[in-house]
């Protein structure tokens, strides 16, 4: 039986590639993925703290804005304090209706990546020309209020239509975090050339294990202080990216802060072995090597 392939990549057993070393000889590297995102009041897609009702759903819209107007600016803070980079994951509406926060951001010198628009659409079922319209503008945003073009994308809700990775290579995208099929940055093929997957997690990340599961504060820091002991150990035999997916909505409150501090401490306990770095950094590191990698 021959089933339907996505033609993007092929099978390769992380045991059987090249080894190599992350910058100054570390063998795992962490990045913090930060979504900021913006809705629409009334309609559109949303995460939802509890079962939403008719439009107007005010609770669950005032529930994710108060992660721009709280969540983030707390976030902000435990980074500074760590002196740790973010990959900031950008809805381009954000420089729109929250400019000061992007501001802040752009302050600390941390990576913008393009996240679409807006997280009440889906970039997935729009025709082809719609979607690099999408692209384009959400680019375009990001490009003038950053003074340089992003380099990484992730699409709202991860939604990908067949021709999502042809587009965003021909839009000058470097690498894509849509896809979570590996823990080492995967090339992909393109109608017009290669683009970079950087992992990211869907499962150290707060909406599928929080919002979606129900997990707790606790459990999800946890998985994070588990996960980075186990590949720490792993990235001995193979060099590893550990990625995770944080939105200001969920993780950035008080409860939740408290405990997914104490996971960031215990990463930090072992700083002189770890490569705490962004997306976009990884990235670069890939294109200058590029014969390392698997596609």
């Amino acid at each position: 039986m021959s089933l339907r392939d996505h033609g993007r990549y092929g099978y390769s057993p992380i045991t059987g590639r090249p080894d190599y070393d992350w910058p100054e000889g570390k063998r795992l590297a962490v990045y913090f993925g930060l979504n900021l995102e913006h809705f629409a009041f009334g309609e559109g897609l949303g995460a939802e703290l509890a079962p939403g009702g008719p439009q107007p759903d005010v609770l669950n819209y005032a529930w994710r804005d108060w992660g721009n107007r709280v969540g983030a600016w707390r976030m902000l803070e435990l980074f500074d304090s760590f002196d740790l980079p973010v990959t900031v994951l950008a809805n381009s509406a954000m420089y729109d209706y929250a400019p000061e926060l992007m501001a802040a951001f752009r302050a600390r010198g941390d990576e913008v990546a393009g996240h679409g628009r807006s997280n009440s659409e889906r970039q997935s079922i729009l025709p082809e020309a719609e979607e690099r319209a999408l692209i384009e503008e959400a680019t375009a945003a990001i490009t003038a209020a950053e003074g340089r073009a992003p380099e990484g994308w992730l699409s709202p809700w991860i939604a990908e239509s067949a021709v999502t990775p042809d587009l965003l290579a021909e839009a000058g995208y470097t690498y894509t975090m849509n896809w979570c099929m590996d823990d080492q940055p995967v090339w992909m093929t393109t109608r017009c050339g290669r683009i970079l997957s950087v992992p990211y997690p869907q499962e150290l990340n707060d909406i599928p294990a929080i919002a979606a599961r129900r997990g707790s504060s606790e459990e999800f820091a946890q998985m994070i202080t588990d996960s980075f002991d186990e590949m720490l150990e792993q990235s001995a035999r193979q060099p590893l990216v550990m990625g995770i997916a944080l939105h200001p909505y969920i993780l950035g409150q008080p409860f939740r802060l408290r405990r997914f501090r104490a996971a960031v401490e215990h990463m930090l306990g072992a700083r002189e072995k770890v490569w705490f770095t962004t997306a976009g950094e990884i990235s670069k590191f890939c294109h200058a090597r590029p014969e390392l990698f698997p596609g």
